[in-house]
């Protein structure tokens, strides 16, 4: 038994399982971690370019409608919401 391992159980039907009993010199179960291995790896890939592409397109979209408002002082705006929450 290896240390530090936990065990997880799913299902196959049973004309797959009946192939997997045809193949038992295949160690199955390392199979299966490969699987699950490269599965998280692939949708790990892929968050990280949506996470990017997000932020990306953000900023573009923050740059585009960024202006000033000629005779707005945020601070002024900030203080006085304080001074009413008094």
């Amino acid at each position: 038994m290896m240390i530090g391992m936990d065990v997880v159980s799913f299902r196959v039907d049973k004309e797959l399982r009946e192939k997997m009993r045809s193949l038992p010199y295949i160690n199955w179960s390392s199979v299966f971690r490969e699987a699950v291995a490269k599965k998280i790896l692939e949708e790990e890939s892929k968050r990280r370019r949506l996470d990017s592409n997000a932020l990306s397109e953000a900023v573009e979209i923050t740059e585009r409608i960024r202006r000033t408002s000629p005779g707005w002082d945020s601070t002024e705006e900030i203080r006085k919401w304080r001074e009413e929450r008094k």
